[in-house]
């Protein structure tokens, strides 16, 4: 079994942890500016999100280990996480 550690410092892991850090960053400055900005919001986003995306990305990462033959998995997995990151990055950028 793979170390933990090692599942959290690929680099399309680490890929997905700056983007969510930004989408968060942005997301805050986009409330703040609107005054709309409440702490729960953001922990309830940092417990959906983050851990959704980053965790969901470690167990497909185990999946891909576990199961040879589904390792193609990983990349589309990886896809599908950057795409939806960066859309909602741009979704924050225009507010």
């Amino acid at each position: 079994m793979p170390d933990l550690v090692d599942l959290f410092s690929s680099t399309q892991t680490q890929i997905i942890v700056v983007l969510v850090a930004v989408d968060v960053v942005l997301g805050i400055l986009g409330a703040v500016v609107r005054k709309e900005f409440r702490f729960g919001k953001v922990a309830a986003f940092m417990q959906a999100g983050v851990l959704a995306y980053v965790f969901g990305y470690a167990v497909l990462q185990l999946v891909a280990q576990g199961i040879p033959s589904l390792a193609f998995l990983l990349p589309v997995g990886f896809l599908l996480v950057v795409v939806a990151q960066f859309a909602s990055v741009v979704r924050n950028l225009k507010k």
